[in-house]
């Protein structure tokens, strides 16, 4: 299994990663005494086809920290808005996505596992295919961004029993040094 470092560039294909280091604009901003790392990510609230009012909200979730070795046997998407993920307790979780492989599934033979350290948020871009939070080794809170309002914006995709996708802790020791 292979576990990538989250990176921009190694993401732009399913959101943005969110973090000072990758900021393009920064400025200081309160005369001097704050620094502004200035539009991080994308945030799209889409209308559902009803037109019904849609907005941004914000909140917490909280997730229990995972079991290893982790079956990864469903993903999901929200098809009428973004979704930023941000840790609140300065601990490092990992990021599973993949493709889509066509209107309605995933290509689950081309799924990415991301590293994400305890610094960086991801802001998943509407319509990727995601694997709910997995936090690692506590239960970790997360400031979330999404799109609160009508319209059905969670599909599900569950994997077959025969196709099997399973992290191993030691699939990421090399990053908790």
């Amino acid at each position: 299994m292979q576990i990538d470092r989250l990176t921009p560039e190694s993401f732009q294909l399913y959101g943005d990663v969110i973090d000072t280091q990758s900021a393009t604009t920064n400025y200081l901003i309160n005369n001097g005494t704050t620094s502004r790392f200035h539009d991080l990510a994308q945030v799209d609230i889409v209308s559902n086809s009803e037109n019904q009012i849609a907005r941004a909200g914000i909140s917490i979730f909280r997730g229990d920290a995972r079991v290893f070795p982790l079956r990864i046997s469903m993903l999901e998407r929200h098809p009428l808005g973004s979704q930023a993920f941000m840790p609140l307790n300065q601990r490092p979780y990992l990021v599973v996505v993949a493709p889509s492989l066509d209107e309605h599934s995933p290509d689950i033979n081309n799924i990415r596992v991301f590293w994400a350290s305890a610094s960086q948020g991801v802001n998943y871009a509407c319509g990727t295919w995601h694997h709910p939070l997995i936090a690692l080794d506590e239960t970790s809170d997360f400031l979330v961004i999404d799109r609160i309002g009508a319209g059905h914006n969670c599909d599900e995709y569950e994997f077959s029993e025969s196709f099997v996708y399973q992290i191993d802790k030691a699939d990421f020791a090399q990053f908790s040094n």
